[in-house]
């Protein structure tokens, strides 16, 4: 078993009613064994990433306290992801749920299907905006704050969502 480590999953949606997945997701994140849901950030509403015309994703960010390693955490998040549906046909095509490791305590993990942090942490401002709510204090493995990294990254397309719908 490992220590515990405090992990911070993104969570996001553009399909099949983004609330109910998200709030899904948030259910079976509290039910993974070895762990504890510990906050879940507000929901913010961002334009899609990716090929061809998307809907809106529905984002935000868990804190998670687990003795998963890494590995084992990464298999039970897509295991929830396939439990909803998702495809995994093309990168960055709309999906009912996406599941990423974003933070896995002051770890840095780099292999060929797992990368902590999260590689596009930095730039992912539906990331940044609920991990500020929920830890604006952070600072990342490699030392940086997260204050920084908000500070250079674009707000633009994001909107906090009052109700999810």
């Amino acid at each position: 078993m490992s220590a515990e480590a405090t992990a911070f999953i993104a969570i996001g949606s553009n399909l099949g009613n983004p609330r109910r997945q998200v709030d899904r997701a948030i259910a079976a994140l509290a039910k993974l064994p070895d762990s504890q849901l510990v906050a879940v950030s507000p929901w913010y509403r961002s334009a899609a990433i990716g090929p061809g015309e998307q809907p809106d994703y529905l984002n935000g960010v868990a804190e998670l306290h687990t003795r998963l390693p890494a590995r084992l955490l990464l298999a039970a998040l897509q295991s929830i992801e396939q439990a909803q549906g998702r495809q995994r046909n093309q990168r960055w095509a709309a999906r009912t749920l996406d599941l990423d490791i974003l933070l896995y305590g002051d770890q840095v993990v780099t292999e060929p299907d797992l990368t902590v942090p999260h590689p596009r942490l930095a730039e992912r401002n539906f990331v940044l905006y609920p991990l500020a709510d929920l830890v604006p204090t952070l600072v990342l493995p490699n030392g940086t704050p997260l204050t920084e990294l908000l500070a250079k990254c674009e707000s633009g397309g994001i909107v906090r969502d009052s109700d999810g719908e």
